[in-house]
């Protein structure tokens, strides 16, 4: 089977898996949903490393690392999900999937850092 061939069938199991994510959360099955979006990253996360390295697939490379990292995040595997981010990033994603790339890498780095040490982006407000 030839790489692009590979990389389509991935691609539509992942999806085919995260709608299954969606309607069993929509039945309240959680824990199987879970599990159906883990078996989900781990295709398209597989799409992805096929596509990775040649630039030339864009913008189907980079898509591919956006819809894996996004599945990472959702399935709270921060690191992972930036280095799908960072490995698109560096290849010549169109701007607009550079963008959203960089929105998601912002999501992943807020719930990377432990709650108590996040600040604030607004000014300190004065003791009263």
């Amino acid at each position: 089977m030839n790489p692009m061939s590979q990389i389509k069938d991935l691609h539509h199991e992942a999806m085919r898996l995260v709608d299954q994510a969606n309607d069993l959360r929509r039945r309240g099955a959680e824990p199987e949903a879970n599990a159906r979006l883990r078996q989900a990253l781990e295709h398209e996360r597989r799409a992805a490393e096929l596509a990775a390295g040649d630039l030339a697939l864009e913008p189907t490379r980079s898509v591919l690392h956006r819809s894996a990292a996004t599945l990472a995040w959702e399935c709270g595997e921060y690191r992972q999900a930036e280095r799908l981010i960072t490995t698109a990033l560096s290849g010549t994603p169109p701007e607009t999937i550079a963008e959203e790339l960089r929105d998601l890498l912002l999501r992943v780095y807020f719930e990377q850092s432990p709650r108590k040490k996040r600040r604030s982006l607004s000014p300190p407000q004065p003791e009263e």
